[in-house]
């Protein structure tokens, strides 16, 4: 489609207010399932996150390419978190995680919404145990099992 393709050309150079025609013409009667991602995300680039939201969420129930899809769950379960929809937020980002436990990049924004929710230690565990899992830094992979082992129990004090 030649309105995809021109949204993901100025996405890509770094000018997303250029789209807006774009967005006016097609937001409300477009079941492009990849258009309403990139106006999506077009919307989270431009500030506008709550308008973001039903793109998103389109986009998903119309159904995705795998590419895409982890971008629009990274997005949506990022925006959620934005907006102060912290359980929202976790049941998209704990979805992606399951359909893609490959990708490394939902564990961490899980992390920041497991510490929104108040669960700082499952959220530094996470983080510490993809760090461990994931760093190529010497001084870090040295340390990689220790790392991991102590990940979920940062609590535990021993006598």
């Amino acid at each position: 489609m030649p309105g995809y393709r021109y949204l993901t050309t100025i996405q890509k150079k770094g000018r997303p207010e250029r789209s807006g025609d774009l967005i006016i013409r097609y937001e409300q009667n477009s079941n492009d399932a990849e258009l309403l991602y990139q106006l999506a995300w077009t919307h989270d680039v431009l500030g506008l996150e709550r308008e973001a939201v039903p793109f998103y969420e389109k986009s998903l129930t119309l159904g995705l390419p795998s590419e895409q899809r982890v971008g629009a769950l990274l997005g949506l379960g990022s925006t959620f978190r934005t907006l102060g929809e912290y359980e929202n937020s976790k049941a998209i980002l704990e979805q992606a995680i399951h359909e893609y436990p490959e990708n490394k990049e939902f564990p961490v924004f899980l992390a920041m919404t497991l510490h929104n929710l108040g669960d700082h230690s499952l959220a530094m565990g996470m983080l510490l145990k993809l760090l461990a899992d994931t760093s190529g830094d010497e001084g870090i992979r040295s340390y990689s099992k220790a790392i991991s082992y102590y990940s979920d129990k940062l609590e535990q004090v021993w006598d």
